[in-house]
Parts: C-alpha cells; structure tokens; sequence
C-alpha cells in the first residue's frame, strides 16, 4: 500500500473523528485511537504492520515535542511567578500519591518487588499530548486549565526523577553492580535534555518574531522545535523534556511578541492525526486478556494515587473548589512517555518484561479511550464552577 494512500485516509479518520467529537462525548483523541485500533493490524489492518513499525516511533517524537514545546509556555518565568507554588505543590503531591498507590497496592497483592516498583516507577507518567488536545477542542480557558496544563509539563520531569531512582532500586534488589552507574546514566539524560533545551531556546527566542515584525514565522518555529526533537533522539535523551524546556526559555525570554507560539499551534492537528491514529493502531488488544487482574489494579490504584494526591495537594496550597474537586479527574489518561519507561524498564530487566509491557500496553488501551472522556468532564465541570 502506497504512502498516499495510507495517510490519506489516516486524515480522513481524523477528519471523521472531528466530526463525532463535536456531536458526542467522546473527545475526539479517543475517536483516533479507536479509529486507528479499527484501522489498524488488530483490527481491519487497512493501516499496514509495517506502516505502524516505521512510522509511529517518528511521529511521536515529533508529536511530544510539538506538544512539549507549547505546554512550555504554562512553565514561563511570569506564569511561575502567578502560579508556580500551587502548580509544584499538587504535581509533587499528585506524582507521590501515583507511586506510592500503585507500589504499595501491587505488593499487598504479592506482586513480584522489582516488577511492582517498576510500573510504580512508570504510574505517575500522563499524556500531555492527549491533555493538551482536549483542552485545545474545548476551547475552555482560566486557572483550571492554565493549572491543568502546567501540572502535566511539570509532573512528567518528577515521574521522571521517580522512575530512574525506581530503576535504581530494582537493580539493587536484583543484586545489578551497576546500580550507580544507572542512576548517573538516568540523571545525565534529564540533565542533557534540559541543557539541550536551553542551548537552543535562548537563540530561538531571540530570533523567533524577528524576521516578521512581532510574528514567528511558521518555518523558523517547527525548524527549532523539530531539531530540538531530532537532536535528542539522536543522542539518547528525551525530546518532549527538550521541548518543553525550549517552551519555558522562548515563553521567559522572547519579550518582543505577545504569541511566540501560535505559529506551533496553527499546525500541531495534522501531527496529532497521525500521532492518535497510530497510537490506536500500535495497540494490541489481546494485551488486555493476557495483563488480566494486575492492569485493572494498576488503573485503579494509580487513579487512587492521583486523585487522592491531587485532592491533597490541592487543601495543602488552598486552591479554589474547581481545583481541588476536578483536577485529579483530569489527569487520568497515560500514553506515550509510560510505553517509553516501560521499554527502558524490559531492557534493563529482561525477566520483568512480559509482565511490565503488557501492563503498561494494556492500561494504555484503557487509559486512553476512557480517561479522556474523564478528562472533558473534569473541564467542563470546572469551568462551571469557575463561572458561579
């Protein structure tokens, strides 16, 4: 099947997808995925096998930084300075509570140690390109989203932090000598993302707008953001961690224009097509039969840990109502970052991997079809209660 062809109708489903978003309640990222599972080899594999192997692995780098890049903004110096307190707050208190539900639950339930502070380790992951789409279709805007999409760029450097250490751990109960060195190792990527990402935001922002008067043009935007993306990828670190980071130094730094990012977002759709579609494409549905009882605890103890997490951190900062009561229910849907750690997580420990990418595949299929219906509710919701 030709190229063409193949991306011709993955726009169509999004195109499909758009349209069912609009007239049901279902956000129109779980009408890609679940078109993209239907399109794809579990399903009517009008979406070639091959297609997927190639070009998935791409475009999510790709779509994450595209996305990092944008959540960006939410972490610039002046959003930190209105909302910097209340958004570490309830991210560490949000990221703490997924571990600590998911470790503690799966070990009462006699689950093997290494294997429960791994998918521990990988719990406290979101989706911040599914996040940030529902939040762009809804149209919805003020302090909960504003809160909302600064949390899922900031709470995915803490699960980071948290998975190296829980990578960590595990090599110490496996009896690994080179315990250590993984967590140098681990350390060194975030580190070198976040390097990565100020080296090439500082001449961004100060070139971005410069060529148009107070407009980034469309070419100089997606050239950076893209070879931020390649040049992560290549070295081994983490593009949407570069991205974001890219975001925060243009947002801080490039004081000559009001939207240094709207040229990102006038082209992000197409790429969220085919990222969704994909996605959807990827999964395996057989992985829900063969992860059984252990993905359903996994889901329901990590949505436990957030929500409960979320809910406190909220009270200890003392957010307003529509915080405290919807914020954990947004940040419900897991996907791309959680199948990287959890890939890391099957190569450093071989005989865990079954288990951990099967689980991690598995609630992914769940995670995200139903959380963000739950993640459209909780904006909705909120922006309600905004307006009483």
């Amino acid at each position: 099947m030709s190229i063409p062809l193949v991306l011709g109708l993955l726009f169509l489903i999004g195109f499909i997808a758009d349209i069912l978003g609009r007239s049901t309640f279902l956000p129109r990222v779980t009408l890609l995925m679940l078109g993209g599972l239907a399109a794809g080899p579990a399903g009517l594999s009008l979406i070639p096998e091959s297609f997927v192997d190639q070009w998935f692995p791409e475009l999510t780098n790709i779509g994450l930084a595209l996305i990092g890049f944008l959540l960006g903004h939410q972490l610039s110096i002046p959003a930190l300075r209105k909302r910097g307190t209340q958004v570490i707050t309830i991210s560490l208190f949000k990221v703490f509570g997924a571990w600590l539900f998911v470790a503690v639950t799966l070990l009462l339930l006699g689950l093997d140690p290494i294997m429960a502070l791994l998918l521990a380790g990988i719990a406290p992951a979101t989706a911040p390109a599914a996040t940030y789409d529902i939040v762009h279709e809804s149209g919805a805007s003020g302090e909960f989203v504003d809160t909302l999409l600064s949390i899922v760029a900031v709470d995915d450097i803490w699960g980071l932090l948290i998975f190296v250490l829980m990578l960590a751990a595990a090599g110490i109960m496996s009896g690994e000598a080179a315990t250590g060195a993984s967590i140098v190792a681990g350390l060194v990527d975030i580190g070198g993302s976040i390097l990565l990402g100020v080296v090439l935001g500082a001449p961004m922002a100060y070139l971005t707008g410069r060529i148009r008067r107070g407009e980034p043009m469309l070419a100089e935007a997606l050239g950076f953001v893209l070879l931020g993306a390649g040049i992560a990828a290549w070295f081994d670190l983490l593009p949407i961690l570069t991205a974001i980071v890219m975001g925060i130094m243009v947002a801080s730094l490039a004081s000559h224009h009001d939207r240094p990012f709207h040229a990102i977002e006038g082209i992000e759709w197409p790429f969220m097509v085919l990222f969704f579609v994909l996605a959807g494409a990827s999964l395996e549905v057989d992985a829900l039969l063969l992860a059984g009882s252990v993905t359903v605890v996994y889901v329901l103890a990590r949505f436990g840990g957030i929500y409960t997490g979320t809910r406190l951190g909220s009270r200890f900062v003392r957010a307003r109502p529509p915080i405290r009561n919807w914020l954990g229910l947004a940040l419900l849907p897991q996907a791309g970052v959680a199948i990287g750690m959890a890939l890391l997580a099957a190569q450093r420990f071989p005989e865990s991997a079954p288990v951990v990418l099967t689980v991690v595949v598995a609630s992914t299929v769940i995670l995200e079809t139903v959380g963000p219906v739950f993640t459209r509710l909780a904006i909705r919701s909120a922006s309600v209660g905004q307006n009483d």
